[in-house]
């Protein structure tokens, strides 16, 4: 066994205090509240992701003669095909949800100001991936819904100005819903956009750990304690027991609620209800309100927006001199984009 530590010594010249140096790097105390440190829970529904998906890729084909039936297959013969198409959803969902609640965190903390705005940007650039991977997910399954939601999607992309022509015939392959189309949505999904948030979450990292994570001191605590704990052990394991709490929670939700399957995709006949998944139903609702071409406009200038607030908000305080007007344009914001949520969920599937 001693030879065998010093092979590895002399080859990987890293000692057990330069890795404890490297890893345990202090953590503020407000972290050890789980609100506070939700950047851990998409992480780790990434990695379910990423497992359930390889192993749905084993079955799935990406072609409109052929998707749906291995979907169906998958459902509905494979063993446990069921159980890992369900937890692929359900992290799906929970992954969407974590992300956006990260981002409101950060938003409502003010985390994103000097010197931490490029990893503001960061993380909008993962907010939108998520989503775009949570789009195409939704639209293999070749279903009459995603079918028709990824149509409609294609012509939304059209409105854009400039470059909208352009993104809808590589999103489609075409000028409509071809052939191609299907393999594009899962090249998207199952290579290019996983790529794209594990280099995000790479640059995501170093930044917090080149400027470290934002500190909140609570003046309820004593003035004599410690303001920081241990990385290694103490916020490993509370990430530890959050992972295995989401694992109970994703396999309770698999079996209860299991993800079925609509009617499959049919290009001449148009649903009567098309409905995309709950993360763009404030979307749908949007471009129901309005003009296509406001609808689209605006919703660019809502998105570009929120990609430079850090800017924005510097600019908010110093010509109202209020150190939280940030805070009172999210709470309207979040009100608005709850209701314009339930809106669209009250509609009939």
């Amino acid at each position: 066994m001693g030879r065998i530590v010093a092979w590895l010594q002399e080859r990987v010249p890293v000692s057990a205090e330069q890795l404890a140096e490297l890893t345990n790097e202090p953590v503020p105390n407000h972290l050890k509240k789980w609100w506070f440190c939700l950047g851990g829970t998409p992480a780790y529904l990434f990695v379910v992701q990423i497992v359930t998906g390889i192993l749905l890729a084993l079955y799935y084909q990406p072609s409109p003669e052929t998707a749906y039936e291995s979907i169906r297959y998958i459902t509905n013969e494979a063993t446990f095909g069921w159980f890992l198409r369900s937890l692929h959803k359900w992290a799906a969902t929970l992954m969407i949800a974590a992300v956006i609640l990260h981002q409101m965190r950060v938003y409502f903390t003010a985390a994103y100001r000097r010197p931490r705005e490029l990893n503001w940007m960061i993380g909008m650039c993962l907010l939108m991936a998520t989503l775009l991977t949570g789009f195409t997910g939704y639209s293999l399954v070749f279903e009459q819904l995603s079918y028709w939601g990824a149509t409609v999607a294609a012509n939304i992309s059209d409105a854009v100005p400039l470059v909208g022509r352009f993104a809808k015939q590589m999103l489609l392959g075409g000028d409509e819903y071809n052939a191609r189309t299907l393999s594009r949505f899962y090249i998207l999904h199952a290579a290019v956009l996983p790529t794209t948030i594990v280099l995000l979450v790479v640059c995501h990292i170093a930044q917090v750990r080149m400027h470290g994570v934002t500190e909140f001191p609570d003046p309820q605590e004593p003035p004599d304690r410690p303001r920081y704990f241990n990385f290694f052990p103490d916020h490993m394991l509370s990430e530890l027991i959050i992972g295995l709490i989401l694992m109970i929670v994703l396999c309770a939700l698999a079996t209860v609620l299991p993800a079925t399957m609509g009617p499959k995709a049919d290009p001449l006949t148009t649903p009567e209800v098309i409905k995309p998944e709950w993360f763009f139903y404030v979307s749908f609702r949007w471009l129901k309100l309005f003009s296509l071409s406001f609808a689209v406009i605006s919703s660019g200038f809502i998105v570009g927006a929120m990609f430079v607030w850090p800017w924005i908000d510097r600019f908010l305080r110093w010509i109202t001199g209020i150190e939280d007007i940030s805070v009172y344009i999210g709470i309207v914001a979040t009100f608005l984009l709850i209701g314009l949520t339930v809106w669209e969920a009250a509609v009939s599937h």
